[in-house]
């Protein structure tokens, strides 16, 4: 099965998403005049202000914002900025924030896109890649594979995924059987959704920004413990990055494609996850929420990333040193290992004995407001898929819910390696299809960018 996972990955996957990824995000960020820094005073007031339109009932911007920070902050912030340092060197780091510098103005060209071409249903507003495929592009067909496929990738694979992590994390703190753990996720999980979209929106809003801030505050503390070591820790960065030293330089190549595959596994931008949601936002004009939603990339990858790689690069828990005190760079990871363990022990270096049970609690945490973004993403698919027959878009809707929970269960009982090939299966079929067409309808979010800033003169 594991080889069967790679050899799909290996074409997904292959350098052609990541140039084409990139290359989006540089397009995107020229034509825009890097709007991820000439507006980012306005997305930060945007987001605090909130500017929604009363008269619909879908949810707020911040509640949008919520979801998809929700989907976006996850395992990819502990497990998968560890996992890219274990197998692309702490250069790694480096290629997670270039993917976020330019995916955040792909992630409002992707957002506002969706606002302008989402719909309303039973649920409220819907809508994203599916919606702006068929109604921009004028391919319905295309609109409902990426629909079919965004039900499997985040509801399905990507769930496995989550689920995986959050149990593997129990199992190396407290020795708990991993069936029992995801029994346990499945019943809380299932108290949420079964109140659909707004109880997920309601959640979320209170859970995500906790712990994303009691996060950032334990990390702050581990880096200020060793702060004479946070020099050296953007030294390797950034050696690392291109390949200066010569250790790192063998396996630069890996270096890029694993900071740019964690770093958009991590912040989503240019998958259309974060487009489904914002297509429910109930914003005054598209342009807001694709900026609001630009945002949730910075907080994602800039602070909540950095945070867990300045925590694992200080302290020395992926550092190995000679005889000399000269840094070196560890082995080569094993296969199968656990590399949320590289996190926790970085807290055990500060708060001995505590590392296990913070990450472990943590991590739980995100990945349980990861699932209830991805059960949103499924959902509004529904809504999108059986637009105009409400009696199978609810029946579905149950259906899938039932299924989801079983999923949770068997995640957290499979092969992690296994779990993490599946998860990038599904997140890069979505994006070849989205991305293709952000390039394609570009030009309706740069003139809807263009009408906003208008009318702010």
């Amino acid at each position: 099965m594991e080889e069967i996972v790679e050899g799909i990955n290996k074409i997904i996957w292959s350098p052609a998403l990541i140039i084409v990824l990139l290359g989006a995000g540089l397009y995107f960020t020229i034509r825009t005049r890097c709007i991820q820094i000439r507006r980012l005073g306005l997305m930060a007031k945007l987001l605090i202000k909130g500017d929604s339109d009363k008269s619909t009932s879908s949810i707020s911007s911040f509640q949008a914002f919520c979801i998809a920070l929700s989907g976006r902050v996850g395992t990819g912030n502990i497990v998968g900025v560890a996992t890219a340092i274990a197998y692309g060197g702490p250069g790694a780091v480096f290629w997670m924030w270039i993917t976020a510098f330019l995916g955040a103005s792909t992630a409002f060209t992707e957002s506002t896109l969706a606002q302008i071409y989402n719909f309303k249903s039973k649920k409220g507003l819907c809508g994203g890649p599916a919606s702006y495929i068929k109604d921009g592009l004028k391919i319905p067909l295309l609109g409902t594979v990426f629909a079919v496929l965004a039900i499997v990738g985040y509801g399905m694979f990507l769930v496995l995924l989550q689920s995986n992590n959050a149990a593997s994390a129990f199992s190396n703190s407290f020795a708990v059987s991993p069936l029992l753990i995801g029994i346990l996720m499945a019943v809380l999980l299932g108290l949420v959704i079964i109140g659909g979209a707004k109880r997920i929106a309601d959640v979320a809003t209170i859970v995500t920004p906790f712990m994303a801030i009691v996060y950032i505050i334990m990390a702050i503390i581990i880096i200020c413990a060793n702060i004479q070591a946070v020099p050296a820790a953007f030294t390797m960065i950034f050696e690392g990055a291109f390949g200066i030293n010569p250790l790192a330089g063998g396996i630069l190549g890996n270096t890029i494609a694993m900071g740019v595959k964690r770093g958009l596994f991590s912040n989503e931008a240019g998958q259309g996850g974060g487009a489904i949601v914002s297509a429910s936002a109930n914003v005054k004009h598209p342009a807001q929420q694709g900026l609001v939603q630009g945002f949730s990339v910075y907080v994602d990858t800039l602070l909540v990333c950095t945070a867990t790689a300045l925590m694992i690069l200080c302290t020395g828990k992926y550092n190995v040193f000679d005889s000399n005190g000269e840094m070196i760079y560890c082995s080569a990871p094993e296969l199968g290992a656990n590399y949320v363990s590289y996190t926790q022990n970085a807290i055990d270096t500060v708060f001995s004995g505590f590392g296990s049970v913070f990450v472990t609690v943590a991590l739980s945490f995100f990945v349980f407001t990861t699932l209830m973004a991805y059960c949103f993403y499924a959902e509004s698919s529904f809504a999108f898929l059986f637009e105009k027959n409400e009696k199978k878009q609810k029946i579905a809707c149950w259906i899938y819910r039932f299924l989801m929970l079983i999923l949770v269960v068997v995640g957290a009982c499979a092969s992690s390696n296994t779990a993490w090939g599946i998860g990038d299966i599904g997140i890069g079929l979505t994006t070849w299809i989205n991305i293709l067409a952000l390039l394609i309808l570009f030009p309706k979010a740069l003139n809807a960018l263009k009408d906003y800033e208008d009318s702010l003169s």
